[in-house]
């Protein structure tokens, strides 16, 4: 009889099973809802009170930033909480479907555009996604047991699922909520979450047992190296993680809390230092302690393979603290600062490139969704029916777009348009860095850091010589867009040498029974960098107001290439650190 593994590899679609492509639908679905919602949310908190779009223009730039980094950093934060409930009570397919139901409640719960039920949303956002996230992977990871030779195919395959989800989310629900009502915008990524979510429920048939309850009687062996030993967590261990993550937790909700509605937790001084400043500091050096004593006391190889994975983390915070610009400043910047009025040649020239930007990987897609359906229709046809209907909407969505763009003389490109620049060269460029990586030129980590982190910063250099000529204190100004679309692929280049390596190198040098701990620590730092990155994006006013948007952008530029600097002098420490690992 043959295995649950063995039945999902006899219907294949483009050589892996049908069953990939199943979950690859699944994360575009929850993906164009994420980045749909995120490319809105700080542009409509901001957006001017008054106009045929209204927003919510008395939030200051500082507070919706504020808000947006919080929301970020817990999306990084519950998915370790949301693997170990599928690990020990829900299975992967169960906690994905509770999760993406969660998922559309919020997005429906944002849609009634009052403060309390966004709060409400973004709540039950973060609490989809700490469920959804590691468990879809996990279930990809579970279906290829055996067949390790083309996991990464497999994984490549689901990317370009993220990529296409995040690409038409912010094209769509971008150009309805910035040209019609955030309702709309808001309301379109729920109805796509919604369809995701029964899409993959009706295709459970084809999994089996994979991705089921887990099984409580099967314990996994543990192995161990030579030399290696054991270090379970000791009582005082759980302790320190209990308390550094109690005062994490309340610092982040604390920091919009407090800025926003004037409520602080922490409202104490003690002499020159605020209550929030304290905490914080109490909470990193807990935390601190608790990994530096963990560290120390594995054998000497391991031990220094994570001080590694430690110091990769530690870099980890100031790629994400200036990447994630992206969903906040830069938005901003391309709203109020870029001169996105198009007529006459330009105009065209504009509505061609997008068109065929829209179109062709739509067409890619629906082709996928062909092969799909001529493998599995006999077994999961009513799924098939509500992918198939989702398709229809999206379609027609597009072609509405494309005619309503055609029939005007001129057009504004949205200050949305540009999110979808990260995810249009990932999927252009992804191809020559994979070669590169397998050729005999592949860099070392630590090169592959600093020059990722060095592309990041020539990004925010040419936004800072565009902006050059803004007055200080400016409120609006009419840069050249196409400083934000060479911004974004310097962005986009630094990410290809950086994002995908960190998680790669982790799984080489931790060994397996500490795989999920370490992960942790890397979602930590990732979280750290989404925070950082909404504290610093909120600087905007104030930095324009005693300098220029200018120095803003050069922050930004000097932080990661110095950065990136030093982790290429630190390139013979770590290569020692890592004990021949590559």
């Amino acid at each position: 009889m043959n295995t649950d593994i063995e039945n999902l590899f006899e219907d294949k679609v483009l050589g892996h099973p049908a069953g990939l492509f199943v979950l690859f639908f699944t994360e575009m679905w929850e993906r164009f809802s994420f980045y749909g919602m995120r490319i809105l949310l700080v542009i409509f908190l901001t957006q001017p009170l008054f106009g045929e779009n209204p927003g919510w223009a008395n939030w200051p730039r500082e507070h919706a930033l504020a808000l947006f980094g919080t929301y970020a950093s817990l999306l990084y934060l519950t998915p370790i909480l949301g693997g170990y409930i599928a690990d020990k009570i829900t299975g992967y397919r169960w906690a994905v479907t509770i999760g993406c139901l969660v998922m559309t409640l919020g997005h429906v719960s944002m849609a009634f555009e009052t403060e309390t039920t966004l709060y409400i949303g973004l709540g039950l956002l973060v609490i989809g996604t700490g469920l959804f996230k590691p468990n879809i992977t996990s279930i990809i990871s579970e279906m290829y047991k055996g067949n390790d030779a083309k996991k990464d195919g497999a994984y490549t395959i689901f990317y370009m699922g993220v990529n296409a989800g995040a690409f038409f989310g912010i094209m769509l629900c971008g150009y309805l909520g910035e040209n019609f009502s955030w309702a709309l915008g808001f309301g379109l990524a729920g109805i796509f979450m919604f369809l995701g979510m029964i899409q993959f429920w009706l295709a459970n048939p084809l999994f089996g047992d994979i991705g089921a309850r887990p099984n409580k009687e099967i314990k996994q062996e543990v192995v161990l190296e030579k030399g290696d030993k054991l270090n379970p967590f000791t009582i005082f261990d759980k302790i320190l993680i209990a308390l550094s993550a109690t005062i994490g937790f309340t610092w982040l909700i604390n920091d919009p809390m407090s800025k926003i509605g004037n409520i602080n937790l922490f409202g104490f001084t003690l002499g020159s230092y605020e209550g929030p400043t304290i905490v914080i500091i109490l909470g990193v050096l807990l935390f601190l302690f608790l990994i530096i004593s963990r560290i120390l006391r594995y054998s000497s190889t391991v031990r220094d393979r994570m001080i590694a994975v430690a110091i990769f983390a530690f870099f980890t915070v100031f790629f994400w603290a200036a990447f994630e610009q992206a969903a906040g400043s830069l938005n901003i910047f391309a709203r109020d600062y870029v001169a996105r009025d198009l007529s006459g040649s330009s105009a065209l020239i504009f509505k061609i490139i997008d068109a065929i930007l829209t179109v062709v990987p739509l067409v890619i897609i629906s082709w996928v969704l062909y092969l799909l359906f001529k493998k599995t229709f006999s077994k999961i046809g009513v799924s098939n029916i509500i992918l198939s209907i989702s398709f229809i909407i999206i379609w027609g969505i597009v072609i509405w777009k494309l005619n309503n763009e055609f029939s005007k003389d001129t057009t504004e490109v949205g200050a949305t348009w540009f999110g979808i620049l990260n995810s249009f060269f990932i999927i252009a460029l992804a191809p020559l860095f994979s070669k590169w990586w397998e050729s005999k030129y592949n860099p070392s980590a630590a090169f592959k850091y600093g020059f990722g982190l060095g592309l990041l910063g020539i990004g925010f250099a040419l936004l800072a010589y565009g902006s050059s000529g803004i007055p200080q204190g400016a409120k609006t100004a009419s840069v050249s867009m196409i400083w934000l679309i060479l911004a974004y692929l310097f962005h986009t280049l630094g990410e290809l040498c950086l994002s995908p390596v960190g998680l790669s190198y982790l799984s080489k040098l931790v060994p397996g029974r500490m795989i999920a701990f370490m992960f942790g620590i890397w979602y930590l730092a990732i979280a750290i960098g989404q925070k950082a990155a909404g504290t610093l994006g909120g600087m905007i006013d104030e930095v324009t107001a005693n300098y220029n948007l200018s120095t803003f952008f050069l922050i930004f530029t000097i932080v990661p290439i110095a950065a990136g600097t030093l982790i290429i002098i630190l390139n013979p420490l770590l290569k020692r650190l890592m004990h021949g690992i590559r």
